[in-house]
């Protein structure tokens, strides 16, 4: 019989320069749910609230999604993310990148989807973004699993 999975607990962030959109997900069921966003702007990315989330939390590993472009190249955004990964390599917790191209398409399909069927409300870009982290944690935890 095959050993049972730990259970892990990730946290995945879908980069934005205004919004970042951040999902919780964990191995067990391969499943993840919306935390919402973190602002970032001309101060960089609210790594309080980041901190917040690490702590209520406690993940075993950080997800960022790299945007690439359809050939598979590193998009202009790049360097920024680096930034971004490295600063939250202060929370001590082993962060992984995983391509993340069309994660927001297919994150407001899902959210259209369940408007059409009466499910939810008005779609914000937020909830976009929030959205758009569950696809990238599912997408890393389906690959791990």
């Amino acid at each position: 019989m095959p050993e049972p999975a730990t259970p892990e607990t990730i946290i995945a962030f879908d980069f934005g320069l205004r919004r970042i959109g951040v999902a919780v997900g964990q191995n067990i069921t391969g499943s993840a749910s919306p935390l919402g966003i973190v602002s970032n702007g001309e101060q960089g990315p609210d790594f309080e609230q980041i901190e917040a989330l690490v702590n209520d939390w406690h993940p075993q590993r950080l997800i960022v999604g790299l945007p690439l472009h359809l050939d598979g190249s590193a998009s202009d955004l790049e360097p920024t993310i680096k930034a971004f990964v490295a600063a939250l390599e202060r929370f001590g917790v082993p962060i992984e990148r995983i391509d993340e191209r069309h994660t927001s398409q297919e994150a407001e399909q899902t959210l259209v989807k369940a408007r059409q069927s009466g499910s939810r409300g008005r779609i914000s870009k937020a909830d976009i973004d929030a959205a758009a982290a569950v696809v990238i944690a599912e997408r890393y935890l389906h690959k791990n699993l």
